[in-house]
């Protein structure tokens, strides 16, 4: 087994790179053929998702592999292979396979558990099949991921661990309120009618929403889908054409977005005009983030407040944007100057405005501890080259926005709505990379590690039963060169002793065969044992060595075995 994936998801590359890097299924089914026609590839399948876009391959040389692979999975995203390498990842043999198996199981997921995936898996192994990319190990590889992704969410509560990107985004969006209730009499329009918007669909009816309208390019397919969800989910459902999005835009409440576009489905202009037709105001845009500095009176200092002092109060104030007090007077000031102004300190000046002995005295004492803070700043810089600031900054006040008009998911990639979108008042968008940024936190169930250890018992096993797979066809060749051994056998002594009636001859061949399986019965049981387990594989070049087979028998027997094994498998 020589099983190799190369690829990029949302755990190894920011959206921007997997925007540019997302292929179309007809672009996935031209890489699969292209990899397998690539000289180190005899096997290939992709898996693509909204968030991931992985290569797999059965390979014959590690490191060329990787090479071409890399290449053509470069080439087909259009992406150049300098920019694109950084953000890759490449998994080899076993680890490939745990690889898969932690996907199906949704533990690779940027919601961990959701179930998705595993449709996904199906989609991409029936084009391999389709394509006749797949052999027999990537047949048994995805097939047996999707036993073992199934055998996961039945098993253990890996579902509670996290739900699928739409109710996981539906719930960003309700910003914490029960979903049900939050969604319940609103209007929603759904863009794209793929297996992606029809769940988010057949989740918005069963939340309660007053009306679906379905908009996809091909119309048809927005009717189908309206019908589905009038017929199996209850729901007021109907179909529109993509150019009647705007003037839906105007009603819709909450809308998802989830097509196939390489540009983008809804502008920021577009909802902008969508709003202004809605509220008869023209919609407005709020600070990056809502939040700007709080306006706040700066607390008193001595540093810097005397007659003649060398540092220059207003630009130190100016640059750091932040009350200066103790550390934060001299923070990024040079060794030179703070030397300076230490040396000043200690000359002994005294806020002349000070009444009264005490007062006068504590202002001493001040200023000569300000010295000595400002004498071990210096050291530091002198040191480093700049004074660390270990001042936070300023308190930051929310600039309330006003309540959401319209909701936005985009669960597109590359996505559908511009980014843009979320500076303007009344609008709250959800997309792929603040899903991405919110379940990073989220917490992880304690069925998670639970499944891990499914993963690693199926990876075990999955190697062992590959590895005995392989030497079967040595065993076969052995076992079929003993066979002819017996009948040459047979027939010369058919020659030698021809006044042998049938029963006497019926006998002595039996007799050699018991003798032959006796003596081959242990060395190919115990064969496979070994064969089976990690570094087993050089057993069957043993085999074939010690026994003289033919390579070309071997050869012969393996694919007579594929052959049987793809006639067996479901289409």
């Amino acid at each position: 087994m020589s099983l190799l994936v190369v690829g990029l998801s949302h755990r190894s590359a920011p959206v921007s790179v997997l925007e540019r890097a997302a292929l179309s299924t007809d672009a996935q089914i031209k890489l699969a053929q292209d990899t397998v026609a690539a000289e180190p590839a005899a096997e290939a399948a992709v898996l693509g998702t909204c968030n991931r876009i992985e290569l797999y391959a059965d390979v014959d040389k590690f490191h060329a592999g990787v090479a071409e692979l890399s290449t053509l999975l470069a080439q087909h995203c259009g992406v150049g292979l300098e920019e694109l390498t950084p953000y890759l990842y490449v998994h080899y043999e076993d680890r490939a396979v745990h690889h898969l198996f932690s996907v199906a199981c949704g533990l690779d997921s940027m919601v961990v558990g959701e179930g998705q995936i595993l449709g996904q898996i199906k989609d991409s192994l029936a084009r391999a099949q389709e394509l006749h990319t797949a052999g027999r190990l990537l047949n048994d590889l995805f097939q047996q991921a999707l036993r073992v992704g199934k055998r996961a969410h039945s098993e253990t509560g890996i579902d509670r661990a996290g739900q699928s990107l739409v109710t996981f985004g539906l719930e960003q969006l309700s910003a914490g309120q029960d979903v049900e209730a939050w969604a319940e009499g609103r209007r929603a329009l759904v863009i794209g009618a793929g297996s992606m918007s029809s769940l988010a669909a057949a989740t918005l009816a069963r939340a309660g929403v007053a009306e679906i309208v379905v908009a996809n390019r091909t119309f048809e397919r927005a009717e189908r889908l309206a019908q589905i969800l009038a017929d199996a989910e209850g729901a007021l459902a109907r179909a529109v054409r993509m150019d009647a999005v705007p003037a839906e835009l105007t009603r819709a409440d909450v809308v998802v977005s989830c097509t196939g576009a390489t540009g983008l489905v809804l502008t920021a202009d577009a909802l902008a005009d969508a709003l202004k037709d809605r509220t008869g105001e023209v919609a407005t845009e709020v600070a990056d983030g809502g939040r700007t500095p709080a306006e706040a009176p700066l607390p008193p200092t001595t540093v810097g407040t005397e007659e003649n002092c060398p540092l220059d109060l207003a630009a130190v104030q100016g640059a750091s944007g932040f009350s200066v007090h103790g550390e934060a007077a001299v923070a990024g000031l040079d060794a030179a100057a703070l030397e300076q102004h230490a040396a000043w300190v200690a000359g002994g000046t005294v806020d002349r405005r000070e009444q009264g002995t005490g007062r006068a005295l504590k202002a001493v004492e001040d200023t000569r501890a300000e010295a000595g803070l400002i004498d071990a700043l210096a050291q530091t810089a002198a040191t480093v080259g700049r004074v660390p600031e270990h001042r936070r900054p300023e308190p930051v006040a929310e600039i309330p926005r006003p309540a959401p008009a319209v909701f936005l998911l985009d669960l597109a990639m590359p996505r559908d709505i511009d980014a843009a979108a979320h500076r303007l008042a009344g609008v709250r968008l959800v997309d792929i990379e603040s899903l991405a940024e919110a379940s990073a936190d989220a917490p992880m169930a304690a069925d998670v590690d639970q499944v891990r250890r499914i993963v690693s018992d199926e990876v075990a096993a999955f190697g062992a039963a590959q590895r005995a797979q392989h030497i079967t066809p040595t065993v076969v060749a052995l076992r079929t060169m003993a066979a002819d051994v017996v009948a040459a056998e047979i027939a010369r002594l058919d020659g030698r002793l021809p006044g042998l009636d049938a029963r006497q001859r019926g006998e002595i061949r039996q007799a050699v065969h018991r003798v032959v399986d006796k003596l081959l019965h242990a060395p190919t049981v115990r064969v496979k044992q070994l064969a089976a387990e990690p570094g087993g594989a050089g057993y069957a070049d043993a085999l074939r060595t010690l026994f003289d087979l033919d390579p070309e028998t071997v050869a012969a027997v393996s694919r007579a075995v594929d052959n049987t094994d793809e006639k067996d498998r479901p289409a």
